[in-house]
């Protein structure tokens, strides 16, 4: 029963989903980027030499596809001969990615419908396919079930509210029993999965700590920017929403002339970040516009493009995470592994394990309004041996949870060597 309902949701989101693309951006993009998949992916198989194996890894998204790069990299290290097939639900993630090097082949995941799953799956004909942190697709794990493909699960955490572990869930919590290895974060989710009779389960931790070290030992120099940096102090505002600017506006008008500040908005909105430049106190300058400027003069540069700021916490002597009074709190670790102290909104934050053990250890501050953000930037700016302290056990942090890449390719050297059966 819970199947059938799940097909008709599925069949009712795939008829409305052309048409809400014509009042959503980004859902257009996703409409047109799965147009012609089925010839696209035909072709990309007929172009490969005769019993190429294949590696499937699939990301909803941007964020998940940086978890699951260090992956990537390491099955591509250890197993040359296979070719990549990287899937992205969202097109937050596929047009960034379109372009990733470490693919043979990037496309949109068709929408889960049975006859969808049926025919990707059976061109595709993986011998492995990888599934990262969240994405458990009813109709395409069938079939590759069917098939007899190897599928693994990584950096996933389950929680007891997940359809998984409810009374009525049973549809659900059978595609576990599909994975041959679910590499968790967790001993809570490994005791989740052992009491609905998953075994084939490991803690093997979260490969986003791989990848943000990664980030920072290979980030390349922004040579562009170099001007904007002097002896001032620079806090990184990264991944910021209108609840965040709120409380930064008035408290860097008070720090006008003692902080530089890279505001990196999670959204591009022209007509925002000409308001946000109009309410501070201070020149400001936008990435677009640098050939124009005249950076040591300015006290703001706004980044208007996407996929750097990554590579601009380098720069940074402190950062301010966005999120956290919103959607909830974006990605501290990029900031935390080049050794920066944190500040994020006290609200949307304690799903994230990471942020709740900086904030325990004392390498991230929590604030809940423009006050409290002062009385941080005050410490910050007027202590820095202490401020450089709390960036140091963010960085050591990073540095303790490394690994996961490599735990989670030892076993699959395993499986593909011997497959369990399942």
């Amino acid at each position: 029963m819970g199947s059938f309902i799940y097909n008709i949701g599925l069949r009712l989101f795939a008829f409305l989903f052309p048409i809400a693309g014509y009042f959503n951006a980004k859902i257009r993009l996703g409409v047109q980027g799965r147009k012609g998949l089925k010839e696209r992916l035909q072709m990309f198989k007929n172009g490969l030499p005769k019993h190429t194996k294949i590696a499937w890894f699939h990301a909803a998204s941007l964020g998940e596809f940086e978890q699951g790069k260090p992956v990537i990299e390491e099955f591509k290290g250890r197993f040359p001969d296979y070719a990549i097939v990287l899937t992205f639900f969202s097109p937050s993630g596929y047009e960034v990615r379109k372009n990733y090097g470490g693919a043979d082949f990037i496309c949109y995941l068709p929408l889960d419908t049975p006859g969808n799953s049926q025919w990707f799956v059976e061109i595709l004909n993986p011998q492995i396919a990888f599934f990262v942190k969240y994405e458990f697709w009813y109709n395409i794990l069938e079939a590759l079930h069917r098939q007899g493909t190897v599928i693994l699960s990584f950096s996933t955490i389950f929680r007891r509210d997940q359809l998984f572990f409810k009374p009525y869930g049973g549809f659900y919590s059978k595609l576990l029993s599909y994975f041959h290895a679910i590499f968790v974060q967790n001993k809570a989710s490994i005791e989740l999965l052992n009491g609905i009779g998953i075994q084939q389960c490991y803690i093997a931790g979260d490969t986003r700590f791989d990848r943000v070290y990664s980030i920072a030992t290979q980030s390349e120099e922004r040579r562009e920017i170099a001007d904007f940096f002097t002896d001032t102090p620079v806090l990184i505002a990264g991944s910021i929403w209108p609840q965040d600017m709120a409380i930064l506006i008035p408290v860097l008008n008070r720090c006008k002339g003692r902080v530089k500040v890279i505001f990196a908005p999670h959204e591009i909105k022209k007509e925002q970040i000409k308001n946000w430049r109009s309410a501070l106190q201070g020149a400001s300058v936008q990435y677009s516009e640098l050939e124009t400027a005249n950076l040591k003069e300015m006290d703001y540069l706004f980044i208007d493009n996407i996929g750097i700021l990554s590579s601009l916490y380098r720069y940074g002597q402190m950062a301010y995470i966005g999120g956290a009074f919103g959607v909830g709190l974006h990605n501290i670790l990029e900031a935390a592994t080049f050794g920066l102290p944190l500040v994020f909104g006290d609200r949307s934050y304690g799903r994230f394990q990471e942020a709740v053990d900086l904030v325990a250890r004392g390498g991230a501050i929590t604030v809940a309004d423009a006050d409290q953000l002062q009385q941080t930037m005050e410490s910050w700016l007027t202590n820095a041996q202490a401020t450089h302290a709390q960036g140091a056990i963010n960085a050591q942090y990073v540095r303790e949870n490394l690994g996961a890449s490599k735990t989670i390719m030892d076993r699959v050297e395993r499986l593909l060597v011997t497959p369990l059966s399942k």
